[in-house]
């Protein structure tokens, strides 16, 4: 609870003087934007604070639907069919988000304070005063999907190894060092130094949002409103409020390039008219290439099975499901493996419960039964794909020697 004391001096000159607090007059109605630290207790004081002295008509937040639940309802994991997360593709996404929210829990922890607590804050006290409240960010997926979409093979590598570095990081920073992430200049030099590494990441992840939080932040109703936001967001909020974004074109995710389809299409059509001419010439070297692309993606999708400590059933699919899915673009042995896991190590409701906590730790991913099922599809597609892009090689170097030597 914040004393009296505390909220009289917050609510008086200091919450009018803050840093934090910026005030906006947009065509006659006031915008208060609050920039906060996620992981911050000061950034939980002012945001009651804030709103329980501005009493706004609308109080925005920055969080979508399923973060909004993910919030709200303690018992949503409960209910989670990870087959159908499987079947329907999304298991990395699933997995990034939880592996960014590792990190910021593990922060959290430090400072005993949990994670968007300035977030559940704006929602309890703008309930209190009986505001509306108005979900800004745009879908979690929506974005996750953009920025994959963005991205190259080896960007989505470099992307993937940035989020399970997320898992073993442990930096020591104090409270002090959380409060300094809300100024301008390290913001700015933080999110320079990552557009630098991944433009692409800056580009979705904070500016396109930027341009979303700013339009539905305007388009709330009433004439007060405050907006409890990441500091990050303030910047690029207040410029580009003034503008007009249309929120269908931020939403939408393009279809993959047809380039892609047929590129995914050729290379297992190509592989098999290479071995099919091979055996045709030479049945022994064909034989070779038959056995090194089974071989070479059986054992890497296999290797990607043990890696994530998946049960015994679970690698024999990989390594069985591999040389087949590989050729053909429908088909993952990440899936396979996956549903098999699945079904030999099926969750139970304490694994849901426990996921907050287990996420935590990096031998808490692989103990949870969810997160070890996520981790086996992911690491068996690195592997099947490893296996593809050797496996073929070898099956092209093969061809090569039978045919021009």
């Amino acid at each position: 609870m914040i004393t009296d004391i505390v909220i009289d001096k917050i609510a008086g000159c200091d919450l009018v003087n803050s840093e934090n607090i910026h005030r906006l007059d947009l065509e006659g109605r006031e915008i208060i934007l609050i920039g906060t630290a996620h992981i911050s207790k000061v950034s939980v004081e002012e945001v009651k604070a804030l709103i329980e002295a501005e009493k706004p008509d609308t109080v925005c937040i920055e969080l979508c639907q399923a973060r909004y639940q993910a919030i709200t309802e303690a018992d949503r994991w409960k209910n989670t069919d990870i087959a159908k997360i499987i079947r329907e593709r999304k298991a990395p996404l699933l997995l990034a988000n939880l592996i960014m929210s590792s990190y910021q829990k593990k922060l959290a922890k430090k400072f005993g304070i949990q994670p968007g607590q300035e977030m559940k804050q704006a929602i309890a006290s703008a309930e209190a005063i009986g505001a509306e409240i108005c979900l800004a960010d745009r879908d979690l997926q929506v974005t996750m999907l953009r920025l994959w979409r963005s991205t190259g093979f080896w960007g989505k590598l470099k992307i993937l190894f940035q989020f399970m570095l997320g898992i073993f990081m442990d930096e020591e920073l104090t409270e002090e060092d959380m409060e300094k992430m809300k100024s301008k200049d390290m913001l700015s030099a933080a999110l320079e130094e990552l557009s630098t590494a991944f433009p692409q990441i800056k580009s979705i992840v904070i500016d396109e949002r930027d341009q979303y939080l700013a339009q539905k932040i305007k388009s709330a109703p009433g004439k007060k409103i405050v907006a409890v936001l990441g500091a990050g967001h303030i910047p690029g909020i207040t410029e580009e409020i003034h503008r007009d974004h249309n929120l269908t074109e931020l939403t939408e995710v393009a279809p993959a390039p047809k380039i892609n389809k047929i590129i995914g299409w050729s290379i297992p059509v190509l592989i098999i008219a290479l071995i099919i001419l091979t055996f045709s010439v030479d049945q022994t070297t064909g034989t070779e290439q038959i056995l090194t692309w089974i071989l070479w993606n059986g054992s890497l999708s296999l290797l990607g099975a043990i890696v994530a400590l998946s049960h015994p059933l679970s690698m024999l699919t990989a390594f069985l499901a591999a040389p087949i899915s590989s050729l053909s673009p429908l088909m993952a042995a990440g899936w396979f493996a996956g549903l098999t896991e699945a079904l030999v190590r099926k969750p139970s409701v304490s694994d849901f419960e426990n996921l907050a906590e287990d996420i935590h730790t990096v031998s808490g991913f692989w103990r949870n039964k969810v997160t070890r099922i996520l981790l086996v599809v992911v690491f068996v597609n690195l592997g099947s794909t490893a296996g593809t892009i050797i496996g073929g090689a070898e099956v092209v170097s093969r061809f090569i020697s039978t045919f021009f030597n």
